[in-house]
């Protein structure tokens, strides 16, 4: 059953929003300490080249300058979530546009801009490759000449026949060719998916303190202090325990805030000039040189019968890795629970392969190379139903995948409830009901995700007069989790929300936290707060004086067996003349298990169908040999509120869920369809399908011309 009280599942006002809203809200780049200097990085002007020398001496000679740092002070440094193959500074080779090659601090902004324009870098320019698909021709220049051995490299998953090869992802099912044969149809399609950014307001910042001691004090934009601090660490060779990492409010995240950025060069300045230093990116150092999503291209094929059932799949997709893998949270992207997609595929084949290439390192975004093999899969169901003239919704039900049955890689899944959201949305979305005129489509897509799991930890103190206080290591991103928090604990202990505090702990503080990730946060943290209230009790019971504080770490396991899903349903109208697309609504139904915070939950939803709407209709960065062209939020198009349409959601609550009170994953959920819901819709007006994102107006009016 799910479950209700009257603290969980009500609507309670985010903890953080009196802050954020009267501007009282920490950011990494609201804090100065005294005598702090301002460190800006020289980055490399070229996509390939070798660093020949660097002449430092006119900087040096800018007033106010009192540190500099090159690749001959770093080398042999590197650095990475997973797999660390990318340098703190480059001291042999910069192998894209915004690679780092020099750092300044100086005692003003413009001291530091003076200094960096000072800098003589000679380099003998290298040729360059941009495209995955000729990365991996032989005449392509090679990038990393020994990729197994970078420290972190998944040997297991390593690609060495590939040249320029990262890691390879493979999957097999049954025998490919039999299902093929059984066919009466077989269709082969190719998609392509352009590199985007996560879109967050507050730029990545780093702050570096030396204490007396030699105890290391950081602030930085980071979702994840810990692994923060193991990042740095572990690039500088440096012990854990001496780095203490002070958390500060993000600015949002959407995946792009799990590492550790640039923090290594600010301690190495600081270490220097024996003061605190601090780096703040510009946005445009943000949009051309930090983490977007990875460029990606899917050819499908898939046999099926006359009458709509799928014998077999063939998939091939290649995820532009970037010059370095340092920035992904794995070593690679794509993942089982959503590859297969919701369907039953008796026997299939898969490769995701990643690659290298001169262009700006990949890293994560709201679920990893998701939205990007979503819209090829979602549109290629649509087409192979069209082929056959067979209704998408229709062609769908033949083929999902029920509850205890095998997925498109033989995995068994349990809890999908993927046919009742399915038709929730199609019922919210009117999918039956007869459209306007020939200039209206509708277009279905589906989701599915899995809840990962991992280490969470919280301290819980009840307090002497009552009252209770959490330090939790979880950052919240903008989701509500530390209001949820809250409501946990009021639920659990018998108190009113008023009656819990929540804050978010320093490394010292708090037990090791992973960060949010996977959809975990409800899951892992929701788990370690539940422990903790339990203890707290026990204590209360066995006649325990006030204050009483536990702290508990909880290691979540991986739940690879349930994956949840969503869908949704596309309504939209096309200009014929111009090619314009307008989406009129989104229909979104999710099986969310027991809502904990209604607010919080449609925030979580609303936001992330707003990214799915600006990846499906204006976010692409434009690029010319390897330069971002329009790396700045001028010109680089997120949606605004007045590009939202109506938004709709369905809420299907079930029991079974893996989090407290049966609560199911969100976070998501909301963005990977919406591409190919929109996509499928314009088909479904125009006749036209688009293999490329975004749906612009002028690829829609080219579609038409070329019919």
């Amino acid at each position: 059953m799910v479950y209700k009280s009257e603290i969980i599942g009500e609507s309670v006002q985010r903890v953080d929003g009196p802050d954020k809203v009267t501007g009282e809200t920490l950011y990494t780049a609201d804090v100065t300490l005294p005598g702090m200097l301002c460190g800006k990085i020289l980055r490399s002007p070229h996509p390939h080249a070798r660093v020949c020398s660097i002449d430092t001496s006119k900087a040096w000679a800018v007033p106010g300058v009192k540190a500099i740092i090159t690749g001959e002070d770093t080398k042999g440094a590197l650095q990475g979530k997973v797999l660390r193959d990318m340098p703190v500074l480059c001291w042999d080779r910069v192998r894209y546009i915004g690679d780092r090659v020099a750092a300044v601090a100086a005692e003003t902004p413009e001291g530091a801009d003076e200094a960096l324009l000072a800098l003589d870098v000679e380099y003998e320019i290298l040729s360059a490759v941009y495209d995955p698909m000729k990365a991996m021709q032989s005449d392509a220049p090679l990038l990393h000449d020994d990729v197994a051995s970078y420290v972190g490299a998944p040997l297991e998953l390593m690609a060495p026949d590939i040249h320029n090869g990262q890691t390879r992802l493979a999957w097999e099912k049954g025998d490919l060719v039999r299902g093929l044969s059984e066919a009466d149809l077989i269709l082969e399609h190719s998609f392509s998916i352009p590199s985007r950014h996560q879109g967050y307001i507050e730029p990545f910042a780093s702050i570096i303190a030396i204490d007396d001691d030699g105890r290391i004090q950081a602030w930085c934009s980071s979702k994840a202090p810990f692994r923060a601090r193991r990042q740095m660490a572990q690039a500088l060779n440096l012990d854990e325990e001496q780095i203490k990492v002070n958390v500060t409010s993000i600015g949002g995240d959407f995946g792009g805030k799990g590492d550790t950025r640039d923090l290594p060069i600010a301690y190495l300045l600081a270490k220097m000039a024996n003061r605190p230093v601090k780096i703040v990116m510009s946005h445009v150092e943000e949009y051309t040189s930090s983490n977007p999503t990875h460029p990606t291209f899917v050819r499908i094929k898939s046999g099926i019968t006359k009458d709509g059932v799928i014998t077999a799949r063939e998939v091939h997709t290649v995820h532009a890795s970037g010059a370095y893998g340092a920035l992904k949270p794995r070593a690679y992207l794509s993942t089982h629970h959503y590859v297969g997609g919701g369907y039953r595929v008796p026997h299939a084949e898969f490769e995701f392969l990643q690659v290298y290439t001169n262009t700006v390192p990949g890293g994560y975004f709201r679920a990893p190379g998701a939205h990007q093999y979503t819209f090829a899969l979602e549109s290629h169901t649509d087409l192979l139903a069209r082929e056959i003239g067979m209704d998408p919704a229709e062609f769908r039900r033949k083929n999902l995948v029920l509850p205890g049955e095998e997925d498109a890689l033989g995995r068994p899944i349990q809890l999908t409830k993927v046919q009742e959201v399915m038709e929730a949305a199609l019922k919210a979305g009117n999918w039956d009901k007869p459209k306007d005129d020939s200039c209206h489509g509708r277009g279905l897509a589906l989701f599915g995700r899995q809840i990962g799991g991992g280490v969470a930890g919280a301290v819980l103190t009840a307090e002497a007069d009552g009252s209770f206080t959490v330090i939790s290591p979880t950052v919240d991103i903008g989701t509500g989790t530390h209001t949820i928090e809250k409501q946990m604990v009021a639920s659990e202990m018998g108190v009113s929300v008023d009656r819990v505090q929540v804050r978010i702990g320093n490394t010292d503080e708090v037990p090791y936290d992973e960060g949010p990730r996977a959809s975990r946060v409800t899951y892992t943290e929701g788990q370690a707060v539940m422990q903790a209230c339990a203890q707290v009790k026990q204590a209360i019971s066995d006649g325990a004086e006030l204050p009483i504080t536990v702290t508990v770490e909880y290691t979540a396991p991986e739940r690879e067996d349930i994956t949840y899903f969503g869908a949704q349903v596309a309504e939209v109208q096309v200009d014929r003349e111009t090619g314009q697309v307008t989406v009129l609504r989104l229909v979104t139904s999710h099986d969310v298990g027991t809502i904990i915070n209604p607010l919080a939950h449609q925030g979580q939803i609303d936001g992330g169908v707003i990214t799915g709407f600006g990846l499906g209709l204006t976010e692409e960065f434009v690029t010319d040999d390897g330069q971002v062209l329009n790396g700045n939020l001028a010109d680089y198009k997120l949606p605004t509120m007045a590009d939202v349409p109506e938004l709709q959601t369905v809420l299907i609550q079930t029991a079974g869920g893996t989090g407290p009170y049966e609560a199911k994953a969100i976070g998501e959920l909301a963005n990977n369809a919406t591409p190919a819901a929109i996509a499928n819709a314009v088909a479904d007006a125009t006749g036209c399908q688009l293999f490329e994102l975004p749906i612009t107006a002028d690829r829609v009016y080219k579609a038409l011309q070329q019919r």
